[in-house]
């Protein structure tokens, strides 16, 4: 579902804007995301990858962001899993730093001709939320939790963890940029390619992560091709993805080690890496206690 989602998002479901609208309403909607919201802050991540402040998704918190949240929410998004349940919170209100939401055609992600498109889409995530209701009442909670939430929040994670790994955890610091230093070539090569074994094919192959962010359009089945020929061009720019066993358990430590180590950035500089808060794990183990 997450793929088919984005296909149709991207605009390579199909080459009639028409039909991917249609078909992006349901699928969205169906995972109680609003089509066009999501579909306009993602064409605004992939046009502005690797921007400090411009990035949409994924992208860091400036060290003066960070200090100005509250014990709670840093405690939120750098804990695993809890940082696996983010997807619906940012939808809602986006990310720290950033105002306004998926869901209100006045937010800034938007631009005025793109109000009709919002209000759509918001009334069809409301007509899904409400029909989750009704079959609530008629067949049960329990039955529910089984059919629905569970599967929901099993989506939210796994959406969660791929889009995260494929923007963080190299071995090496990667640089995001600022102002003159940036550029949509420059942002695209700050992403990840991953292997995930035998989920590759269920993925239509999107841990050909770098590809599709210098060529959004590239349908799946040419994103293996594509990545290949691209290589030789790409040259040192270019990280090859550990290899995966038939399962990407080797991408759980590569999680768990970049939310231990990536939580802001410098406020100065147009080339800069993620720095590490030393004392943001005794913060927050005082704060449980």
């Amino acid at each position: 579902m997450y793929l088919n989602t984005s296909l149709t998002g991207h605009g390579s479901f199909s080459n009639d804007p028409r039909l991917n609208s249609v078909v992006g309403h349901l699928l969205h909607s169906s995972i109680l995301v609003p089509y066009h919201g999501w579909r306009i802050s993602h064409r605004t991540h992939h046009q502005n990858h690797g921007h400090v402040e411009n990035d949409e998704s994924w992208h860091p918190m400036s060290e003066k962001i960070y200090k100005s949240l509250d014990k709670p929410t840093r405690f939120f998004r750098f804990t695993l899993p809890l940082v696996m349940l983010a997807y619906p919170f940012y939808l809602w209100a986006r990310s720290p730093g950033k105002k306004g939401s998926h869901y209100h055609p006045d937010s800034d992600l938007f631009l005025p001709k793109e109000r009709n498109d919002v209000l759509t889409s918001t009334a069809c995530w409301t007509a899904m939320a409400a029909l989750l209701v009704c079959l609530n009442f008629v067949m049960g909670p329990m039955q529910m939790l089984k059919l629905y939430v569970i599967p929901y929040w099993i989506n939210v994670m796994w959406l969660d963890f791929v889009t995260y790994l494929h923007h963080h955890g190299h071995e090496d610091k990667l640089p995001w940029y600022r102002g003159k230093e940036w550029s949509y070539l420059r942002g695209g090569l700050t992403t990840l390619d991953r292997d995930y074994g035998l989920i590759n094919n269920i993925h239509h192959d999107i841990g050909t992560h770098v590809i599709h962010h210098l060529f959004p359009q590239i349908p799946h089945y040419h994103l293996v091709e594509a990545t290949e020929a691209a290589k030789p061009v790409l040259g040192k720019y270019y990280r090859e993805p550990d290899k995966s066993g038939p399962l990407p358990l080797h991408l759980l430590g590569i999680l768990a080690k970049s939310i231990k180590e990536d939580h802001f950035v410098s406020d100065e500089g147009d080339v800069v890496y993620y720095e590490a808060d030393p004392n943001l794990y005794g913060e927050i183990k005082v704060t449980a206690e």
